[in-house]
């Protein structure tokens, strides 16, 4: 898959809001602060994300349209933000609303940081929560610029074994946009 073209869309707080075209949907889902903008931006080549040191600070469902023909989604960061339970429960039940919702939807990338010895449970139960929606779920463990080469290795050995087996993971990092292909490659298996 190559990107040519990308464009912010809208912003939506509420499913009445999501685009009403059908085109095919990319998800990218992740804690707060883990990487997702940069992720995001390093994939389309251009800054469409913002990025806050500030955990938390995507608090509505962004859509960004690619190549005129499909949409990146930018899902609000779920964990530790700073922000209320009650906000906190708003966003998950607008991230349920467009999970559960979206026949477009064709895969969730979930962004685990890879520095983490083991992967957080809240990063378990949101692969699994995909997977039991039937929707395809794409681990990808980020900011492996971070890591020694014999980090990386032990990651793709104990990390990746504490996936379901019916997963793709990959290794990403934003900064040098190793392991942008490999994703980008595995995406356009699961658009075809």
């Amino acid at each position: 898959m190559k990107i040519q073209s990308v464009r912010y869309v809208l912003s939506a707080a509420a499913p009445s809001q999501f685009p009403k075209d059908r085109l095919a949907e990319v998800a990218f889902s992740g804690r707060s602060n883990v990487g997702k903008s940069s992720l995001l931006n390093r994939m389309v080549g251009r800054k469409i994300a913002k990025i806050s040191q500030t955990p938390g600070k995507t608090r509505v469902i962004n859509f960004f349209l690619v190549n005129e023909q499909l949409y990146f989604v930018d899902l609000p960061g779920y964990g530790y933000a700073k922000v209320s339970k009650a906000m906190q429960r708003g966003w998950q039940r607008l991230i349920e609303q467009y999970m559960e919702k979206r026949p477009n939807l064709k895969a969730v990338v979930v962004i685990i940081d890879a520095r983490r010895e083991r992967i957080p449970p809240a990063d378990l139960q949101m692969i699994e929560y995909v997977l039991s929606l039937g929707i395809v779920c794409i681990p990808v463990f980020t900011k492996i610029d971070k890591l020694t080469r014999s980090e990386r290795a032990a990651l793709k050995r104990n990390g990746f074994a504490q996936l379901p087996a019916r997963v793709e993971a990959h290794l990403f990092s934003a900064l040098t946009g190793d392991g942008k292909k490999e994703l980008l490659n595995t995406l356009a298996k699961y658009l075809a």
